[in-house]
């Protein structure tokens, strides 16, 4: 069956009919009963399979870094689990073996050891690689958030710009924040990311070398801005974004010129801007982009192995001086450690050996599984469940929001949820059979298992290390069981086998011959498709 046809399981349904109610005395966050009328991307299932059964994956390859592009926009939906990747990586495969059958009989295929049913035809390969690419980008960027941990807030390298880490501003200039730079596209970007929650990817790459290059702003106060606001918003694809754009994660900074801007925006920014018609990026007034990329070199980097600047920031830039960059690095690290027993599909973390099975458990439902694939709630359909809307990362003092840190002699303001965020989730859950309550995720979760009389929880693996966090104080005081999520592909998270994640290149070398199905090494068979004889057996 086709993903996008899928539905919530009947016995979810019929879980969903005793286990929404709201216990008595409980309700849902004040903060997150706030809706906005006609959102661009509605939250559900609902909403998610219909964004799934309209994906073409071949005009997504071709107009996919273009605005007006053919884009999925199922990122909120992968984020907060109400889709999964092996949920959407089926459906590009739905779609390309649909394509085969209207296309006929092709010659050389791709045959598969690993799968022997599944054959791709080049032009179905070309027509799925970019989108299945797009998703082990996410699977990569989770495996690097599980390895890293709270440490997703620190540069990876050092920034390849030639400039000193305390030259970077702490904080976000406040005419970007309020979208008043006078730049047509650049406050554009900043009113659809707060206004929508969701931004084009490369409009995203466009604001964030703003932010980082021509303001020299770090790029973990711009990592909080979006996390704030992005409906998608998740540490690990957005911190190591910004990373890459900054160079703390790549060879170089990314850069983008008005060439660049105007071929991929089809002009609608450019056309109307002031800026636009006041000249170059050489003259006052005139547009920053306007130049090769040479020259923009030249103006916003210091050469390779030139003695680095004092660290002093310019006169007209807004924002505190940080810390040095050991400094620096120490006020963005956490402890980032997984829970004990994480990684065990069905294992007792916590628990001492030979704990018996849970008879009544309570269904720990988390921000990353809020969809019908949930392991623990296809298990347990009956069990109650319960989706605690966690008060600390709402109010962004926790390290998934880029709070609790410091720069310089003070301590970074707290960044909370964007009412948008909250609206998403809130229609999220409301598709679910869980109760809902507000509060301390640990502390509501033991007193629902109280009130419920269950003898243990059951809950997903998630990879945001606050989830190891509060499952290392619910596992103190009863037994709690993980479960393992369908994976992308079936490789190890971590230990023999898992993948080299120094760079995307080389996870992708192990991971896509799997994904694909093609043979364990990677190579592919090209063969001619077997006709069958007489009797509709193939020869």
């Amino acid at each position: 069956m086709i993903p996008a046809q899928l539905g919530i399981p009947l016995g979810l349904r019929q879980a969903g009919c005793q286990h929404f109610k709201r216990a008595p005395g409980t309700r849902a966050p004040e903060t997150v009963a706030t809706t906005t009328p006609d959102p661009v991307l509605p939250g559900g299932r609902r909403a998610a399979e219909a964004r799934l059964a309209a994906i073409d994956p071949a005009r997504y390859a071709a107009t996919r870094n273009h605005l007006d592009g053919a884009v999925t926009r199922l990122s909120p939906y992968i984020r907060h689990g109400v889709l999964t990747l092996a949920e959407v990586r089926d459906a590009v495969f739905a779609r390309l073996e649909a394509m085969g059958e209207r296309e006929g009989p092709l010659q050389g295929e791709l045959f598969s050891d690993a799968e022997p049913g599944r054959r791709w035809s080049p032009a179905q390969r070309r027509a799925g690689e970019k989108l299945i690419n797009e998703l082990g980008w996410r699977d990569y960027w989770q495996r690097l958030w599980l390895q890293l941990g709270d440490g997703i807030w620190e540069e990876r390298e050092p920034l390849k710009t030639g400039h000193a880490a305390a030259s970077y501003a702490a904080e976000l200039p406040s005419d970007l924040a309020a979208a008043a730079t006078g730049l047509a596209c650049i406050d554009g970007f900043a009113r659809e990311l707060m206004e929508t929650g969701w931004l084009h990817n490369h409009a995203r790459m466009w604001l964030a070398a703003y932010v980082v290059h021509w303001r020299r702003v770090r790029w973990q106060a711009g990592a909080r801005w979006f996390l704030m606001h992005l409906l998608d918003g998740d540490p690990a694809s957005n911190n190591l974004s910004w990373q890459w754009v900054a160079s703390a994660f790549s060879h170089k900074p990314y850069l983008f010129n008005r060439a660049n801007l105007e071929r991929f925006s089809s002009g609608r920014y450019c056309d109307g801007c002031p800026k636009a018609r006041g000249g170059g990026a050489s003259r006052a007034g005139g547009c920053p982009f306007e130049a090769s990329y040479e020259a923009l070199q030249a103006r916003l980097f210091r050469p390779q192995g030139a003695a680095p600047d004092s660290g002093t920031l310019p006169a007209d830039r807004e924002g505190i001086r940080s810390q040095s960059a050991e400094a620096e690095r120490g006020a963005w690290s956490g402890g980032g450690q997984r829970m004990a027993g994480s990684g065990n599909a069905g294992g007792a973390a916590g628990a001492p050996p030979g704990t018996p099975a849970l008879l009544r458990p309570l269904v720990w439902v988390h921000g990353e599984a809020l969809g019908p694939a949930n392991p623990a709630l296809r298990a347990h359909p009956e069990a109650p469940a319960l989706f605690v809307f966690d008060r600390e990362l709402i109010a962004g003092h926790t390290a998934t929001t880029g709070g609790r840190t410091r720069a310089g002699d003070r301590e970074v303001e707290p960044a909370p949820l964007a009412p948008g965020r909250l609206r998403f989730l809130r229609e999220c859950v409301a598709e679910l059979p869980v109760e809902v309550r507000e509060g301390d995720v640990a502390a509501e979760l033991l007193a629902a298992t109280a009130a419920h009389g269950c003898d243990g929880l059951v809950t997903s693996r998630a990879v945001d290390p606050r989830f190891g966090v509060i499952a290392e104080r619910l596992a103190a005081a009863l037994p709690l069981r993980i479960l393992e999520p369908e994976p992308f592909v079936d490789l190890p998270l971590q230990g023999p086998g898992s993948p080299d994640l120094g760079r995307f290149s080389r996870y992708w070398r192990k991971a896509e011959p799997r994904v694909w199905g093609e043979t364990a090494q990677g190579s592919l068979k090209r063969g001619r498709r077997p006709r069958p004889n007489a009797a509709g057996k193939c020869r």
